[in-house]
């Protein structure tokens, strides 16, 4: 089986242009990467087929929805919670060599954190199993001695994936 990674950080810290460039990195290397994004917004996530067949079954009862056709597939629910654990679980079945996490701040698995200030250094005391900090500030000395610091994306990404950083999941 693969691994699985997670990249945190507050709001704008560039999470998503990080989880953007590192599955183009490691798709040109041919592993297979799926992603699981955290809405950490208000509100459900929404869903925009209501009109189609899906929807109307998911508004008649159904607990979970799945279209399919020629290799591809939507699978949407508005009454189930999973928990991030059973959503990993879940994507056992892709046969990924990397799962990326984006958010789930308080979740287990390795995490990259993305620093963009010196007011977001708070969240490294607040967070467990880091395993580097990508960041293009200037860093206190006891944060540069405890975790690996990246000034790029390109190194950080290129270390994470011939280190093959995360946590193994069978």
């Amino acid at each position: 089986m693969g691994r699985v990674i997670q990249v945190v950080g507050y709001q704008n810290s560039g999470k998503t242009t990080f989880v953007v460039e590192y599955i183009q990195v490691a798709d040109k290397r041919g592993l297979k990467v799926g992603t699981i994004k955290h809405h950490g917004h208000q509100g459900s996530v929404k869903i925009d087929d209501y009109k189609k067949d899906s929807g109307l079954h998911r508004h008649a009862g159904a607990q979970v929805s799945v279209v399919e056709g020629n290799g591809s597939f939507v699978m949407t629910s508005e009454k189930m919670s999973l928990t991030l654990k059973q959503l990993v679980f879940m994507y056992r079945l892709f046969q990924l060599d990397i799962i990326v996490i984006e958010g789930y701040k308080s979740a287990d698995y390795p995490k990259v954190v993305l620093i963009r200030s010196i007011e977001d250094l708070s969240i490294l005391y607040s967070l467990e199993n880091i395993c580097c900090v990508i960041t293009s500030i200037e860093l206190p000395i006891d944060i540069t001695k405890k975790y690996k610091i990246f000034n790029n994306t390109k190194d950080s990404i290129e270390w994470l994936l011939t280190n093959k950083v995360g946590e193994l999941i069978e």
